[in-house]
């Protein structure tokens, strides 16, 4: 058993030092998982790898909810739906900004058009997010596929043996998932449009 594995087992157990214990375990890689997930965010972004680190590290490990780990890739794959989930909540924030939730204020065209392109990286986060959640009701080992590959950064095979399928298998199901979420994601952008 793993050092990482073991402290996870000592966190479901309620070990309070644990959680101590583990960051600086996976803190590292953690921080590459998020700069990865934030290369697609546009220049001057708010939200910096380190704070989504910290962010979806605190709730992995909050007490108050102890999660059940079947070891390294089970948290690591937790740790991207993480991620994932507070960059939708950012995008939703935005987007509630952008419909009114802020104040308004004169913008340079400049600066409008800057705004227009962060808006429309957030509305396609989000209708990723709907998309995926429409493929984890048919079909939840594609959707955790996208999921470890997309969100998590795992290569094909390493995808393939944190959900236990053949290489190949996860070749075929990734070429589906994406193309099926294109055409899903067209499909929520007319439903909302």
């Amino acid at each position: 058993m793993t050092d990482v594995t073991t402290i996870l087992t000592k966190i479901e157990h309620g070990d309070p030092s644990a959680a101590e214990q583990l960051l600086p375990l996976v803190y590292d890689e953690l921080r590459k998982l998020a700069a990865a997930k934030l290369v697609n965010e546009q220049p001057g972004q708010t939200l910096q790898a380190t704070a989504l680190v910290h962010e979806a590290y605190v709730r992995l490990v909050d007490q108050r909810s102890p999660q059940q780990w079947d070891g390294r890739g089970h948290f690591f794959a937790a740790a991207a739906e993480s991620m994932r989930r507070i960059l939708v909540d950012k995008a939703r924030e935005k987007r509630a900004q952008k419909r009114g939730g802020g104040r308004f204020q004169r913008l340079e065209l400049d600066d409008a058009l800057t705004i227009h392109q962060e808006s429309a990286q957030d509305d396609q986060l989000l209708s990723l997010d709907i998309a995926l959640g429409r493929l984890q009701k048919q079909d939840a080992v594609k959707a955790e596929l996208v999921k470890l590959r997309y969100f998590a950064g795992l290569t094909g095979a390493q995808a393939a043996r944190a959900l236990g399928i053949g290489v190949s298998t996860a070749d075929k199901y990734w070429a589906y998932a994406k193309v099926w979420l294109r055409s899903e994601m067209l499909r929520v952008d007319a439903e909302s449009g």
